[in-house]
């Protein structure tokens, strides 16, 4: 097709439309402008927030030096050259927006792509009507303000109930720096009626260990190339909403609430249906991030019953209670992003590394660490020899029990 040809532009004959056309044309696949707008007023409601307190972040940096040494303890991992940052949840949006941008990108560039049509069919999408080329092509304009105010959107609301950088368990680019956010840390712990300094040092342990574990190459580049492939595995389906909707039991109890659950179907409202290539290597993806989960929940739970004693089993109830209570917003993301922390999920991991703790210690978990190629496959999460067995990892005979006291009750004054 010649450049300039009309077929490029339908609406060039019609002045306002014209108009709209040059100033969409550019944008990429993705609005980010529209995307950091929209997480901004999420975050925030559109309130001016108040930069953290000093004290908060020397606070913080008092419990992280606490941590440090039993984290390298358990994980073998120095996490002392970290810095501690604090941030409001406005700004958390706006970092969550940039380190996940090419995820973000990838997922644009696969709901843009045009679905494929039979020759048969090539006027099934109403291309001869000229008024209906018109809106197809004004839909296509759209599609990137209207992804980039979806996504801002659900990242700001993310933003107000965050505790740190790692609230969706994705790699973030490689930089010392753990970003924690305190206002909700500390409401959380006023709403539960948990100690601060212990839902601090909780949230701290958290972030830190998930850190040291996504600074791991094999580990960050594994992870990161399942998500990405996730997400560029979207198809669009023009005909998606209709067929759902007429698949719509209208004779339920409450068919306002069928409507509901599936027009609040990410895949369905950004036009997109789970491809095959999607359900092929689900599996994997969640095989890995129960993995991951359940090693960074076993570091917190030992070395915070070491640093605060009955407080950590009463935090780690409430905060994992709210992580698999999630939030349409959480759903949306995490479903976008191939995510699935339900309560099984989580138990899976869990099992995972206390089954090849059972049998081989806390050198034999760490290997997950150690060795290229210890992401577990979606047989090995479920059977812990197995993966026991393909690392060459012997089982021993016995196991000391941690010291569960050590450094138990260590916060400052």
């Amino acid at each position: 097709m010649a450049e300039g040809d009309p077929a490029d532009n339908p609406f060039g004959g019609i002045p306002m439309f014209g108009d709209l056309a040059r100033a969409l044309s550019g944008q990429g696949p993705l609005n980010w402008e529209a995307a950091r707008q929209f997480a901004q007023l999420a975050a925030t409601e559109g309130a001016t927030e108040a930069n953290v307190e000093p004290s908060i972040r020397f606070a913080l940096a008092d419990l992280a030096r606490i941590a440090e040494p039993h984290v390298l303890d358990v994980t073998g991992r120095d996490v002392a050259g970290y810095e501690i940052t604090t941030t409001t949840p406005g700004v958390w949006a706006q970092q969550a927006l940039e380190a996940y941008r090419p995820l973000f990108t990838e997922l644009a560039v696969s709901l843009g792509k045009r679905p494929t049509a039979d020759a048969d069919d090539s006027d099934s999408d109403g291309s001869s009507d000229p008024m209906m080329a018109m809106m197809a092509g004004l839909s296509q304009m759209m599609a990137p303000s209207m992804l980039g105010m979806a996504i801002g959107s659900m990242i700001g609301r993310l933003g107000r109930r965050a505790f740190g950088q790692y609230d969706l368990p994705i790699p973030r680019p490689t930089a010392k720096t753990v970003a924690l956010v305190p206002a909700s840390i500390d409401a959380f712990a006023e709403d539960w009626s948990l100690p601060r300094d212990s839902m601090r040092l909780w949230v701290l342990v958290h972030e830190l260990t998930t850190h040291a574990v996504f600074s791991v190459a094999h580990i960050r580049e594994g992870l990161s190339d399942l998500v990405r492939a996730h997400v560029g595995a979207f198809r669009p389906d023009p005909s998606a909403v209709a067929d759902k909707l007429s698949s719509l039991d209208i004779e339920s109890d409450d068919p306002m609430a069928a409507l509901q659950r599936t027009l609040g179907d990410p895949e369905i409202l950004l036009g997109a249906v789970q491809s095959p290539a999607q359900i092929a290597m689900q599996p994997q993806l969640d095989a890995a991030m129960a993995a991951v989960i359940g090693f960074v929940d076993h570091v917190v739970d030992t070395v915070t019953t070491r640093l605060i004693g009955g407080d950590a089993r009463r935090v780690s109830e409430a905060v994992r209670r709210r992580r698999i209570e999630t939030s349409p917003d959480d759903v949306f993301v995490e479903r976008l992003l191939g995510l699935h922390l339900t309560r099984q999920q989580v138990e899976r991991g869990r099992a995972f590394v206390a089954g090849v703790v059972e049998r081989g210690g806390l050198a034999a978990i760490n290997q997950l660490l150690e060795t290229p190629g210890a992401i577990p496959t979606p047989a090995e999460i479920d059977a812990p020899g197995l993966w026991m067995a393909r690392l060459d990892i012997d089982p021993i005979t016995e196991i000391e029990p941690p010291d569960s006291d050590t450094g138990a009750n260590d916060l400052p004054d």
